[in-house]
């Protein structure tokens, strides 16, 4: 049984560290520093400037994207869309007063937090003005794709 056990043992070792070599693998195949079509459309470009703005204020260089501790995740592009609708905000007192932040539903779909409420989509957002920013920002970031 001691001997079964043992075999048994080494060949999920082997397995793993089968695994884990085609990991390392499939990790090489995308070389993230060039502009190639391997690489995710939203990969290829550089973040828009409001990202960059904000990562170098707050000593980060220049990221993908801006995430802040305490702060929901959710997908790149989307964190750089809030990065510019917060921009926006930033500019217009009435706006300034709403905090936002866009999450990742267990669906993964989006959520927008807005003074600590959820809501499922722009359409259920609870002011107007906010809306239209919000959309002219989605139309900021495709035109600068």
């Amino acid at each position: 049984m001691s001997m079964f056990i043992l075999v048994a043992g080494v060949v999920l070792i082997l397995i793993g560290l089968g695994l884990l070599a085609l990991v390392f693998i499939k990790a090489n195949q995308v070389n993230l520093t060039e502009k190639t079509d391997t690489k995710p459309e939203w990969m290829q470009a550089m973040p828009p400037e409001e990202t960059v703005k904000a990562t170098l204020a707050e000593g980060e260089g220049v990221t993908l994207y801006n995430h802040d501790e305490g702060e929901k995740l959710a997908a790149p592009f989307a964190e750089q869309i809030e990065d510019i609708l917060r921009a926006k905000a930033e500019n217009d007192p009435y706006l300034k007063s709403f905090d936002i932040d866009f999450g990742t539903a267990a669906d993964g779909g989006l959520e927008i937090w807005v003074n600590g409420t959820k809501y499922d989509g722009v359409a259920s957002l609870p002011d107007e003005k906010l809306k239209e920013t919000l959309l002219q920002a989605v139309k900021d970031w495709n035109s600068r794709k």
